[in-house]
């Protein structure tokens, strides 16, 4: 009987390292596992253009394959986090395109979401100040997000002629807050303040805005401390069970519990109880 061998340079050959990696459309930095994701262009309210759209929808691909980032942070410069897509950079130029190119510009907006929803890395929003449109879209498509009482959330396609149904909004926006609240925004394009966004559940916690990153940030090494390939399965399982009965989701869990049985991480955990020890997780 033939035997088989697998090249594990075959196996990494999709893993990739992104510490090096330069942004063109951003700030990027890496520390410890946790990337922190800056939208730079504070006098404008970092607003995002046709290239930071793309590049975004890229690097949220490639973390899928990362083995050096752990936790993803992603934030605002300058007071505010995003106040959508540029008017004159988008805005402007979308008004002269026709159907076929209008739908290749929102199906590749929708893609940056389903790439955010696809990487195994818990992602934390820091959201102060005016968060907006797309701004809003992100933050609403990351898994967890931190606020300021002065922070400005606005899903406000209704207000300039649009419908409230962007990039997902009306799957995930009802499932974070209610089917009622997430009406109510998509209707109006109302601005949910930073106290009202915690009180309804779309903040974690609010933070003074002077120590928002520095929270988010520990928040996200906390995670990327933790049993980082469980957290990817937590991910997944989160964002799958959507389309489930609870039955196939009982099933789809025993099967993901099973394969977390076997990691390293799992055995680590165990040996570190019976020592009286915190166990030190690899992530593998």
């Amino acid at each position: 009987m033939s035997e088989y061998t697998i090249d594990p340079a075959l196996v990494a050959g999709n893993h990739q390292q992104l510490v090096g990696y330069q942004a063109q459309h951003f700030l990027w930095q890496v520390h410890a596992g946790v990337a922190t994701i800056t939208l730079n262009r504070p006098e404008r309210k970092n607003p995002l253009t046709f290239d930071s759209y793309a590049e975004l929808r890229d690097l949220f691909h490639r973390l899928k394959w990362a083995q050096d980032v752990k936790a993803v942070v992603l934030v605002g410069a300058g007071g505010n986090f995003c106040s959508g897509g540029d008017v004159h950079e988008i805005i402007g130029p979308l008004v002269a395109l026709k159907a076929p190119e209008l739908l290749m510009f929102t199906r590749m907006t929708g893609e940056l979401i389903k790439a955010m929803r696809a990487c195994p890395q818990p992602i934390i929003a820091a959201v102060d100040g005016i968060c907006a449109g797309a701004g809003a879209i992100m933050a609403m498509a990351s898994d967890m997000r931190l606020g300021t009482a002065r922070s400005k959330t606005a899903f406000l396609f209704n207000r300039v002629g649009l419908a409230g149904c962007d990039m997902g909004a009306c799957a995930f926006l009802p499932r974070i807050i209610g089917q009622g609240r997430a009406s109510e925004l998509l209707y109006t394009g109302r601005s949910l303040g930073g106290d009202e966004g915690e009180r309804w559940g779309f903040f974690n916690r609010l933070a003074e805005p002077e120590t928002l990153l520095v929270q988010a940030q520990q928040m996200a090494a906390d995670l990327a401390a933790g049993p980082s390939f469980a957290n990817g399965i937590t991910k997944t399982q989160l964002h799958q069970e959507w389309a489930m009965t609870i039955d196939q989701a009982i099933e789809a869990e025993a099967q993901a519990q099973a394969i977390c049985m076997l990691t390293e991480d799992f055995k680590r955990a165990y040996e570190a109880f019976v020592a009286k020890q915190k166990p030190q997780f690899q992530g593998n």
